[in-house]
C-alpha cells in the first residue's frame, strides 16, 4: 500500500510538471508562429524549424531537470538507447504538424506522453491557436480545458465525421460511391485527439507513424471511453527499440469495435 501511494504521489507531482511545461512549451511555439524561421529538411521531407528546436529544449530542460531518472524520446532529439531500460520515459513531439505550423495553418500542436511500462499513463497535447488543451491520466479520465469529455458512442460510421487518408477509410464503404470525409487535420495527434470530444467519430493513422505522433493521443482517447489500436485490435507499445507503427484506428469503444471487425474480415493487402 506505502508502495502504490508512493507512485501515485509521484504520478500527481508529474502530471503537474507535464501540465506546466507544455503550456509553457505551446506559448513559446505561439510566440514564433507566423514570425520568419529558419528552416530545413531532415530525412526524406520532414521539415523542422527553429521553433521545433527551441521548443524542444524548453521541454528537455523543464523535464529532465525534474526527473533525471526517466528515460526521453523525442522527435527532435537524437535517440539515446538508455531509455529501453527506464521504467518511466517521457514521450514528446515538439511541434506536431510541422508543415501547418510553417504554412501559417492552425492544426499544430505540442504532444507530450509519460510512457510507463510500454503504456502511457499521462499525457497533455495542447494546440495553442485553437486553445485546446487536452489532458489525460490513467484511472482518471480525459479533460478538454478541464471539463471531461468523451467519445462519441454507436457503431454507425458518419463519413463526414471521420478524418484519415481517403483510400484506407473507403475500405470501409458498404457499397461503391463518392464519400466526403471530415477536411484533413494536418496535425496527427489533433486529429485523433478530436475523437476524444466528439469532434470526430474516427480517425485514422495512414502508417509510418512514430511514438512522438501517438503516445499522448492514445491516452487520451482511451480515457475517453475510446479505443485505439492497430487494424487487428492490438495495443500499441511505446518506448521499444523500434517506434514506428503501421495503419491504426481510434473510435469510440463500440465503433471502433465494428471498425476493426470489419478490417479482420477484410484485410488490407
Amino acid at each position: 500500500m506505502a508502495d502504490a501511494e508512493a507512485n501515485d504521489a509521484i504520478l500527481a507531482r508529474d502530471a503537474g510538471l507535464l501540465k506546466d511545461s507544455v503550456r509553457e512549451a505551446g506559448a513559446l511555439a505561439q510566440s514564433m508562429f507566423g514570425t520568419e524561421l529558419k528552416k530545413w529538411t531532415k530525412g526524406a521531407s520532414s521539415p523542422v524549424s527553429e521553433a521545433d528546436i527551441a521548443v524542444n529544449d524548453l521541454l528537455e530542460a523543464r523535464l529532465r531537470s525534474a526527473t533525471p531518472d526517466y528515460g526521453w524520446l523525442s522527435e527532435e532529439s537524437a535517440d539515446d538507447a538508455a531509455r529501453l531500460s527506464r521504467r518511466l520515459t517521457w514521450v514528446v513531439d515538439p511541434i506536431d504538424g510541422t508543415r501547418n505550423y510553417l504554412g501559417g495553418h492552425h492544426d499544430w500542436c505540442v504532444s507530450v506522453a509519460l510512457v510507463e511500462d510500454a503504456l502511457p499513463v499521462l499525457a497533455a497535447v495542447f494546440a495553442p491557436t485553437s486553445g485546446e488543451f487536452f489532458f489525460a491520466a490513467r484511472g482518471e479520465g480525459t479533460t478538454l480545458n478541464d471539463a471531461p469529455v468523451r467519445a462519441t458512442p454507436g457503431s454507425e460510421l458518419d463519413f463526414s465525421r471521420v478524418a484519415g487518408p481517403k483510400p484506407l477509410v473507403e475500405r470501409l464503404k458498404p457499397s461503391l460511391g463518392e464519400i466526403k470525409l471530415h477536411p484533413r487535420i494536418g496535425s496527427l495527434a489533433l486529429r485523433l485527439c478530436r475523437v476524444a470530444h466528439g469532434g470526430l467519430d474516427a480517425a485514422f493513422a495512414g502508417g509510418n507513424s512514430h511514438d512522438w505522433d501517438l503516445a499522448a493521443a492514445d491516452l487520451i482517447v482511451q480515457e475517453a471511453d475510446g479505443r485505439m489500436s492497430d487494424l487487428s485490435g492490438g495495443p500499441i507499445l511505446y518506448n521499444r527499440r523500434e517506434v514506428t507503427h503501421g495503419v491504426l484506428v481510434a473510435a469510440g469503444r463500440d465503433r471502433h469495435a465494428s471498425i476493426v471487425a470489419h478490417f479482420r474480415n477484410r484485410p488490407l493487402p
